[in-house]
């Protein structure tokens, strides 16, 4: 039976879709708003109560900054870069006005398995997603190639042991996403049986 209450959710989650970080403008999150945001994304399935991650919050303010790092670490690593790709890294984190990182931080001397530690790190990421538009804003999650770069993420905040779930960009949507196709469900639904 479906409560007229949780109508505005299904309808949420049946239409659900990306706003590239590019169309992601101001007005965003104040901190008052970023917490509860967070206090959302943190209710997710966390078995053994371990809590296997964590945030930093990147303000606009710092975007320039971590450009001016990816960019020249991308030279290094892609000495026969163009311009084109030198400016694209130095937008990274100036295209939507609130970035947060989501740290997956697993403990791997626990009985509870570090990849359903993991799930959990990427469950907070799309809750986060949802908590933004909940609060009548929009993002994306994306994680790029400094993301898995030793330097960058040292540089990003990752200490010992972490690596990033991802990267949520949020603000107010300027232009309405765009549909694409899903899954047909019932091509990748099998029923169990009895071997």
């Amino acid at each position: 039976m479906t409560d007229t209450l949780t109508l505005p959710l299904l309808s949420h989650l049946e239409t659900r879709r990306t706003v590239p970080s590019l169309h992601l403008k101001e007005p965003f999150p104040d901190e008052t708003v970023l917490e509860r945001m967070l206090a959302i994304a943190v209710r997710v399935p966390d078995h053994g109560k371990l809590a296997p991650w964590r945030f930093i919050h990147y303000s606009k303010a710092q975007g320039e900054n971590i450009g001016d790092f990816l960019a020249k670490r991308w030279a290094e690593n892609n000495p026969d870069t163009s311009d084109e790709r030198l400016d694209q890294e130095r937008t990274r984190f100036l295209r939507a006005p609130l970035v947060v990182g989501i740290i997956s931080k697993p403990y791997h001397d626990h009985k509870i398995p570090v990849f359903e530690q993991e799930l959990s790190a990427g469950a907070v990421c799309l809750n986060l997603m949802h908590a933004a538009h909940a609060f009548g804003f929009s993002a994306q999650w994306l994680t790029e190639w400094y993301s898995f770069d030793e330097k960058s993420v040292h540089f990003l905040g990752i200490e010992k042991g972490e690596r990033f779930a991802g990267f949520i960009h949020i603000g107010t949507p300027v232009e309405a996403p765009v549909e694409r196709a899903r899954p047909d469900v019932s091509k990748i639904l099998t029923q169990w049986t009895t071997p």
